[in-house]
């Protein structure tokens, strides 16, 4: 690889990077599913939306990821442009494209905190721990403490359930 190259790689490395700590977001939703073992579904997610004006962006990730899908939300609020998503959900593009990503190349902003939350329950899911209620519970407890550190509806449930 030349040197130009080199330069180029590191540029878009360093744009990714700031894209990503103002505008994804690494979550993990734990949500009722009749057909799972515990009634329970753990859905690990990395996500970066956009309006339609910025599709672009959203396919540059796309292609240097080489994983994930793009959506659109067709809105039916007062936004003039569709918004788009694009999406990583599979546990092994999770595991072995997008978080060695991101363990190499750190976030900078508070989201490195939620990247590290992220990482463990994706690890926590990898070694099936979510088909216990006690995996599923220290996921859940996990959860709470990220993004908008709202409470876990499975652990309000289950709480009610045992009483």
């Amino acid at each position: 690889m030349s040197a130009d190259n080199q330069q180029e790689r590191l540029q878009k490395i360093g744009w990714i990077i700031g894209f990503v700590d103002g505008e994804g977001c690494f979550s993990v939703s734990v949500f009722r599913n009749k057909i799972s073992k515990l009634g329970w579904q753990v859905f690990p997610e990395f996500a970066v939306t956009q309006g339609e004006k910025s599709l672009q962006v959203l396919e540059i990730l796309k292609n240097y990821f080489q994983c994930g899908k793009i959506t659109v939300n067709h809105r039916k609020d007062n936004h003039k442009e569709n918004l788009y998503r694009y999406t990583v959900r599979n546990i092994n593009d999770l595991r072995k494209i997008i978080i060695p990503f991101f363990k190499q190349y750190q976030l900078v902003t508070a989201k490195k905190d939620d990247f590290s939350l992220f990482v463990k329950i994706v690890d926590l899911v990898v070694k099936k721990e979510h088909l216990s209620l006690t995996g599923l519970t220290k996921i859940a407890k996990l959860t709470q403490s990220m993004n908008r550190k709202s409470q876990s509806k499975f652990l309000a449930e289950s709480s009610e359930t045992i009483r």
